[in-house]
């Protein structure tokens, strides 16, 4: 398809689809799910842009490094493409960005470290790419950050902290799943995640403004299933750390996420007992620390949990007789692995 052909094309979602430069609404471009097949320099004229959707096409390629400039830019989705080659975006100090979604591209070295200058920042989402690099925990300082998804990378080695007061404090989906993390679990974070103690009830429903044209969204692994959540709710709450290195004991700090409602750190090489705190976890619903080297006997403490669907503690080292009366007789014995 060539370059006019191209621009046509582009000039005529601009008219079929949300775009409006009035007073009363952002200015918004989204050419989500319609096969852009290559990109154009034409966008870069549009600096007054407030969303910028290109999800779900097959534009290919580098990333405009145009994009960089776009000063009132709130919204960049560019998930599901086929872009490639590191990141190269270096946002200005001054920048909006509230929502990042490079999912599901072909995206390669380290994140780019101009992300910590993204302070109005909430949704992160880099996963299913070749990102290769250690943990981001400079990221711990941003003030809004609330969905960070790294998953599917080639992320390695051990997660490391800084000496910052309260590191990811609005944090509360976060999914590190199958990458190469190794070492501990990270106690810190657990104990500083004050989003996933909070049962306060919001003054919202959802992530972004009720009236907003553009809804934030996420895919999360839950019952072993990948689901698309197209509006993200502001009360759901998850870690998911499986599928990594992660060694050493599950710390009893998990205990004090109250709010967590899916918790998975399956297929690692964990260690010793299942702690007696997790059930404490009185909101969680879904729980699965399969895949493990866990011993010993399945807590009577996780009889508390009455909120819970899915339960996973198979091809672990337990033993012992799962404890009757609770909600744990309800599952399988397969799922139980005892």
């Amino acid at each position: 398809m060539g370059s006019l052909m191209w621009l046509f094309q582009f000039l005529l979602y601009f008219s079929q689809y949300q775009l409006a430069f009035s007073s009363s609404s952002p200015s918004y471009f989204s050419s989500s799910t319609h096969s852009l097949y290559r990109r154009d320099q034409t966008i870069c004229n549009a600096r007054s842009l407030e969303i910028l959707d290109l999800s779900d096409n097959n534009l290919s390629g580098a990333v405009p490094q145009c994009l960089e400039n776009f000063s009132a830019l709130s919204v960049l989705n560019l998930r599901s493409n086929r872009f490639m080659e590191t990141l190269p975006l270096a946002f200005a100090k001054s920048n909006v960005l509230r929502s990042l979604d490079l999912s599901g591209n072909q995206f390669e070295g380290p994140l780019p470290r101009s992300l910590v200058d993204c302070k109005r920042l909430e949704v992160l989402n880099v996963g299913n790419n070749k990102i290769n690099d250690t943990f981001p925990y400079w990221l711990e300082t941003l003030p809004q950050l609330q969905v960070l998804v790294i998953r599917s990378n080639q992320f390695h080695g051990p997660i490391k902290t800084s000496n910052s007061k309260s590191p990811f404090p609005m944090l509360r989906i976060v999914d590190l799943s199958h990458n190469e993390f190794s070492g501990h679990l990270p106690m810190r974070y657990f104990e500083y995640f004050q989003a996933m103690k909070n049962k306060t009830m919001p003054n919202k429903k959802y992530m972004s403004d009720e009236n907003s044209y553009y809804h934030d969204s996420v895919v999360v692994t839950v019952k072993g299933i990948e689901i698309e959540m197209q509006r993200i709710f502001i009360l759901f709450t998850t870690i998911d750390f499986s599928s990594n290195n992660f060694s050493g004991e599950i710390p009893n700090v998990i205990g004090k996420l109250n709010s967590l409602i899916v918790l998975n750190i399956s297929h690692n090489s964990l260690t010793n007992h299942i702690p007696e705190s997790l059930g404490n976890l009185t909101s969680l619903e879904s729980l699965d620390i399969s895949s493990n080297q866990l011993t010993g006997r399945i807590p009577s403490q996780l009889a508390s949990l009455t909120f819970l669907e899915v339960l996973n503690l198979s091809w672990n080292r337990l033993y012992g007789p799962i404890p009757q009366g609770s909600q744990l007789s309800t599952f399988q014995n397969g799922s139980l692995g005892t």
